[in-house]
């Protein structure tokens, strides 16, 4: 066995518990999962939704609580789709799965003009369908296969186009109060994620309705992060910690934080026209010089 194959062996298997570490510390942090959940585990065919369901098989089989996946494939009716692709797949797998047809695709085309965005309308239709089949099978919860760099975009799309200090939360219940969505790979980075599915060869299959449209402004702030991240290596990570370390005080929402209750503790009182102690000779200090109405003059001292 040649040492290339072995150090390539061994960088695989690094990158796969670097993942199922990420995923299972996010799983821990939010709460995802409690004992008995029926899971459904949406599968696009893309490289994070194969990711996904991967780490979640291998975690399952050694969770201290037992709990179900159901991986759920829906077919869009998109042209050229090859149905038959996840369906082996998944067969390989030995999972519960379920392929659910839906031709969102044509009502799309139809009420979206040529050359414009899909995207927001195929989410409403697809995300529609996914929570009905998620009652159906009595899932409670639901996962997705968002990720960090996800997160991050989505972020600064609504700070940009939105006005809004509003991301994609790691765990969520939706509208009706029916179902909990989790996204187990909040911990995870896209690169992390793009060499794992290379690694382990998923049968990607891209999304041809939205996909190939370059002028979207997610695509734009995708770009814009890359360009930061390889400028400055770990902006990416600070971001994502800022989404996790939020000080409302420090920002300007008032019905987040109740500036009208800020007073001081307690009432200054005047200390003549020093205000402070003697400095030690090689130290610098301010000592208050002039005063007169309202104007103070300050000037250094050493």
């Amino acid at each position: 066995m040649s040492h290339d194959f072995l150090s390539r062996s061994n960088t695989a298997l690094r990158l796969e518990q670097r993942l199922q570490g990420a995923v299972g510390r996010a799983l821990a942090d939010f709460a995802m999962l409690q004992a008995h959940d029926r899971v459904m585990v949406c599968l696009s065919g893309g490289k994070d939704s194969h990711a996904l369901l991967t780490l979640l098989l291998a975690l399952q089989r050694r969770a201290p609580i037992p709990f179900r996946l159901i991986a759920v494939n829906l077919d869009q009716k998109q042209p050229g789709f090859p149905a038959h692709v996840l369906p082996q797949y998944l067969e390989t797998l030995e999972v519960d799965y379920r392929i659910i047809e839906a031709d969102t695709y044509a009502i799309v085309q139809e009420k979206i003009a040529p050359g414009k965005t899909t995207c927001s309308l195929c989410s409403r239709l697809r995300r529609g369908v996914l929570y009905r089949t998620a009652k159906a099978l009595g899932a409670n919860k639901i996962a997705l296969g968002h990720h960090r760099d996800d997160m991050v975009e989505t972020f600064f799309l609504n700070l940009f186009h939105g006005g809004r200090l509003k991301g994609m939360p790691p765990k969520l219940i939706t509208d009706d109060g029916h179902h909990v969505v989790i996204r187990p790979l909040a911990y995870c980075r896209e690169s992390d994620l793009s060499r794992y599915a290379q690694q382990k060869a998923f049968p990607i299959i891209p999304c041809d309705l939205c996909g190939s449209q370059d002028n979207l402004q997610r695509q734009a702030i995708k770009q814009w992060l890359q360009a930061e991240e390889k400028a400055h290596p770990g902006r990416m990570d600070n971001i994502f910690s800022g989404l996790q370390a939020v000080t409302p005080s420090h920002l300007a929402d008032t019905a987040l934080f109740d500036f009208a209750a800020l007073h001081p503790t307690q009432r200054p009182e005047p200390e003549g026209d020093r205000l402070f102690d003697p400095a030690p000779d090689h130290a610098v200090a301010l000592r208050l010089t002039h005063h007169s109405g309202r104007r103070i003059y300050f000037q250094k001292r050493s």
